[in-house]
């Protein structure tokens, strides 16, 4: 297994390198390389756009007779994704891009362009100056008094905002500050006085129900009288004299005894409407002027003398 990771070749001790033959292969052979589109072309046949960064499996070939500073200059040729014409691009050391050669056109280079037209403008310029000393004064003359409108107008133009205004732009942040929390503070203020309004009219509305409530409601049932004790009347002070209407609700206390009689038997003398004994009498008569604490004790006597009996 290690053999074949060797790094060092084994050379016999009559290994001539010049001995080996070497391969005569043409000078324009090409390779088969991988690479990416340099730049936006367009396809002549079909019109097909191929972007830049699109990978072709390209052949490569050295140009011939075309050398830059010793450089060699490449040539590829890819294919049309849709039509698969051939077209062929190679590249410019001079410039470090690449130059269009046959089969598409080549986008957006307004740019190079415009870096070739100054260029052409400025050789130009050097060619008519290096054999004319009175164009050389003219263009001088030219692109100083260029210079000079240039500065003029500068000059103005610094004068002209110099003149206009002096922004400070801290001022300006504070008092955008400043509004801000004024601004902040009133919007505060006014929800401050909008609840406060929002409060005053749900407690007044609460007020009213209130008002309106008492007045509808029923009133209240009268607390029951205390009913005095049944031994009170025994602690009044006995009086006179009564009025009439005195008299007759004390007449419900006064329960009249009924007499009751025995019958007698045959050896017993006594008549039958006679009365019994003293006991057994009738009831105390009562009189106008008595009270009626002297009424409760007759009452209560009665009782008494009909229990003993």
């Amino acid at each position: 297994m290690s053999e074949r990771k060797v790094l060092n070749k084994y050379y016999p001790p009559d290994f001539d390198p010049s001995k080996i033959p070497k391969l005569k292969l043409p000078k324009d052979r090409q390779y088969v390389v991988r690479l990416m589109a340099p730049f936006n072309m367009r396809c002549k046949t079909c019109g097909e756009y191929i972007y830049k960064g699109k990978k072709f499996n390209a052949r490569k070939e050295t140009v011939q007779n075309e050398v830059y500073l010793g450089l060699p200059i490449f040539r590829f040729y890819i294919k049309c994704t849709r039509c698969l014409a051939e077209i062929t691009f190679k590249t410019d050391p001079e410039n470090t891009d690449y130059t269009m050669e046959h089969g598409a056109t080549r986008n957006f280079q307004a740019e190079k362009l415009l870096e070739e037209e100054e260029k052409r403008v400025q050789k130009e310029r050097e060619d008519e100056e290096l054999n004319n000393p009175m164009k050389v004064l003219e263009n001088r003359t030219r692109d100083s008094k260029l210079e000079m409108e240039v500065l003029e107008n500068l000059q103005e133009l610094k004068d002209l905002n110099q003149r206009q205004a002096h922004v400070d732009f801290e001022a300006m942040l504070r008092q955008h500050r400043l509004s801000q929390e004024e601004r902040q503070q009133q919007q505060q203020e006014e929800d401050e006085r909008e609840t406060a309004a929002l409060l005053e009219e749900a407690r007044r509305g609460r007020l009213l129900e209130d008002s309106d409530s008492e007045d509808e409601a029923v009133p209240a049932a009268p607390r029951p009288a205390v009913r005095p004790s049944p031994t009170a009347i025994l602690h009044e002070v006995p009086k006179t004299k009564r009025k009439a209407d005195g008299r007759a609700q004390l007449a419900g206390l006064v329960v009249v005894k009924k007499i009751k009689t025995q019958a007698e038997g045959p050896g017993q003398g006594k008549a039958p409407g006679a009365p019994q004994s003293g006991t057994e009498a009738g009831p105390v008569p009562q009189t106008p002027g008595a009270s009626s604490l002297s009424q409760l004790g007759a009452y209560g006597d009665s009782e008494d003398s009909e229990g003993s009996s």
